[in-house]
């Protein structure tokens, strides 16, 4: 995927988002990272043509977002975001069948391609015993698991998450991203997501864009970016930049 100049307001006519351009590498994980405010989400909300840009254009897989019928997108993209909602009562199997909408016609079946593919959602994300429960009976880490297993049912080569760790405990939190981890090394999906943890965007991404007051500050490899200076410059905190063997590369706030 190529962002190219992306220029985005909101009704206020503030521009959130300032001629960003950056890309999403095939088969990589790509995190972006910044303040509150900066326009993270926004720009995952443009990527994933949620938002439409006032100026430039997103490119997915050689064609302009701008030119997918909404059943082509839903093909090659999935996303789960950062708030979700469904019937109280809605079980987990018939919440992730919401996946193949996509490749259905209007009143037909479900065929043996879908009760296939969702099999496979629910294996990979740990829910087949679970799959029978209702949704609210869940806790947040599991609920959060759904959403997923609901974006794999997809079958799309693109997966992009908006703050898939928000109110989630450290448990769950590592659970998701391992899970993250797993979907992109073990089944090559591509992943994008939007991240507030920095030490969790070290540990868990390819490739980082760092964002600040809706443009992007820098990007590339988490250990060729992240320093005590770029701490400073981006969020206004000391750190101290750590490197060893056992944990690899981590930062210990000091301090504003």
């Amino acid at each position: 995927m190529e962002i190219k100049e992306i220029t985005f307001a909101y009704s206020d006519k503030i521009n959130r988002l300032h001629h960003v351009s950056s890309e999403i590498k095939s088969g990589e994980v790509t995190t972006i990272i910044g303040p509150n405010g900066c326009g993270k989400s926004t720009l995952l909300g443009v990527m994933t043509n949620h938002y439409r840009a006032q100026q430039g254009q997103i490119v997915l897989e050689g064609k302009k977002m701008s030119q997918y019928k909404p059943k082509e997108l839903a093909k090659t993209l999935a996303v789960v975001h950062q708030r979700n909602t469904a019937p109280a009562e809605m079980t987990v199997e018939n919440l992730v069948y919401y996946g193949r909408l996509p490749y259905k016609n209007t009143f037909a079946g479900y065929v043996d391609e879908d009760e296939q593919k969702v099999e496979w959602a629910l294996q990979c994300t740990g829910l087949n015993e679970k799959r029978y429960m209702p949704i609210d009976a869940l806790s947040g880490g599991q609920q959060q698991r759904v959403w997923i297993a609901m974006a794999l049912a997809q079958d799309t080569p693109y997966l992009f998450l908006d703050e898939p760790t928000s109110n989630l405990d450290i448990y769950y939190q590592y659970e998701i991203l391992e899970l993250v981890k797993q979907l992109n090394q073990d089944h090559g999906i591509t992943i994008a997501m939007v991240l507030h943890d920095i030490n969790q965007a070290i540990q868990y991404s390819d490739h980082i864009i760092a964002m600040k007051q809706g443009e992007v500050f820098i990007k590339g490899e988490p250990e060729t970016i992240i320093s005590e200076q770029f701490m400073y410059d981006v969020y206004g905190v000391r750190v101290a930049v750590k490197n060893d063997a056992d944990s690899g590369m981590y930062i210990v706030p000091l301090g504003i």
